[in-house]
C-alpha cells in the first residue's frame, strides 16, 4: 500500500470504523533515517490505534527507525517481509527476507528491544519454490523465538521471478486452509489473515478461526466496506451515518489541511470509491477529478460533488 494509505487516507478511513486498527504504508528504515520520509511519521491523533509499517533488513537501522516511531506516539511497529515489488527485492528486504528468517529474526529482536509497544510482522505463506508449510513453520518459527507474537499472513506465495507485483496479488492462489493449520499448530500466537477479503461472510468464517483479518486494496476502493464490517465488533455501539455524513464530517480535517498549504486533491484522492456500486458513482470520481486539482480548490467540490449522487444512494 506504498503511496496509498497515508495521514489523509487514514483519516478518512478512522471515520468510516472507529473500530480498525490502521496501518501506514510500508516506509523504509533508511529514508527515515537519512531524513527523506520523516514527514510520513505525521499522523492526527484521531488515527489511533495506528500502527507504523517498515520495511528494511538492518537490525541497527530499523532500531533506529522504530524508535522514531515509537516517539512519535505509533501505537505498534510492523515489520513487512510480504512486499513482493521489484523496487523492495532491490534493497533486499520485503518477500525475499523470508528465505533469511534468522535475520528476520536479528530485526525483530532488534526492534523489540528499543520499544516499548508492540511488534508485528506481515509476511506470505511462501515464496518461489519454498512454497510448503514446513517452511513458513520453520519461518515462523524462527522469528516468533525472538519475541515477536503476531503475524499478518497474507495467504498466497510470492513469486518473485516472473511476475509484477500486481500479478503477485491474483494469481498465486490462495491458500487460506494453511494460515488456518498455522493458528492451530501455534494457539499461543496472533495470527491475522489478508488477502482476497472483501466480504462479510467471509470476514466472519476468518474470525471464528484467527484472531484478526487485515484488508487492504478492496478497503481503499470499496472503503464504505469499512462502515460494514463495524457489526463483527460485539462492542461497536455507533450508529452508522450516511455516505453524505461522512463527508460534512471530513470538511473540518480538509480545512485545516488547506491552510496548512495541502492540496484538495492529496485528500480527496482517497474518496474517490465513497460511492463505488452505487448511483452516481461514476459522476462523483469525475467530478472530484476535474475540480479537486485546481488552483485554491475547497470545500465546495465536495459540496458540488455530492449534488451528483442521487438521494437514495
Amino acid at each position: 500500500m506504498m503511496d496509498w494509505t497515508d495521514a489523509h487516507c487514514r483519516y478518512f478511513m478512522r471515520l468510516l470504523n472507529p473500530n480498525i486498527r490502521l496501518y501506514t504504508e510500508m516506509i523504509v528504515a533508511d529514508a527515515l533515517i537519512y531524513g527523506k520520509a520523516k514527514h510520513l511519521l505525521r499522523f492526527h491523533s484521531a488515527e489511533h490505534p495506528v500502527v507504523l509499517q517498515l520495511g528494511g533488513n538492518d537490525p541497527k537501522k530499523l532500531k533506529d527507525a522504530a524508535i522514531m516511531g515509537a516517539n512519535e506516539g505509533y501505537d505498534e511497529i510492523n515489520l513487512n517481509v510480504g512486499c513482493p515489488s521489484n523496487r523492495v527485492q532491490s534493497g533486499s528486504f520485503g518477500a525475499c527476507l523470508m528465505a533469511q528468517p534468522h535475520l528476520v529474526a536479528d530485526c525483530v529482536g532488534s526492534i523489540m528491544s528499543s520499544v516499548k509497544v508492540p511488534v508485528s510482522v506481515k509476511t506470505r505463506i511462501g515464496i518461489d519454490d519454498f512454497d510448503c508449510y514446513d517452511f513458513l513453520c520453520n519461518f515462523i518459527e524462527t522469528v516468533s523465538a525472538a519475541g515477536c507474537d503476531t503475524f499478518i499472513i497474507h495467504a498466497r506465495t510470492a513469486i518473485l521471478s516472473g511476475l509484477s507485483p500486481k500479478e503477485n496479488r491474483s494469481i498465486p492462489p490462495l491458500n487460506y486452509e494453511r494460515v488456518y493449520q498455522l493458528k492451530a499448530d501455534y494457539e499461543y500466537l496472533r495470527i491475522v489473515i489478508n488477502g482476497g477479503i472483501n466480504n462479510l461472510t467471509d470476514c466472519q468464517s476468518h474470525l471464528k478461526v484467527l484472531d484478526g483479518i487485515m484488508i487492504g486494496r478492496h478497503a481503499y476502493h470499496h472503503p464504505w466496506f469499512l462502515s460494514e464490517i463495524r457489526g463483527l465488533f460485539s462492542n461497536s455501539q455507533q450508529t452508522t451515518v450516511s455516505r453524505e455524513e461522512l463527508i460534512e464530517s471530513m470538511f473540518p480535517y480538509i480545512e485545516s489541511q488547506l491552510r496548512l498549504g495541502v492540496k484538495l486533491k492529496t485528500i480527496t484522492r482517497h474518496m474517490l470509491g465513497l460511492f463505488a456500486c452505487q448511483p452516481g458513482a461514476k459522476a462523483w470520481r469525475r467530478y472530484l477529478s476535474m475540480h479537486a486539482y485546481k488552483k485554491n480548490a475547497g470545500i465546495e467540490v465536495l459540496q458540488e460533488a455530492v449534488r451528483k449522487i442521487p438521494k437514495a444512494a
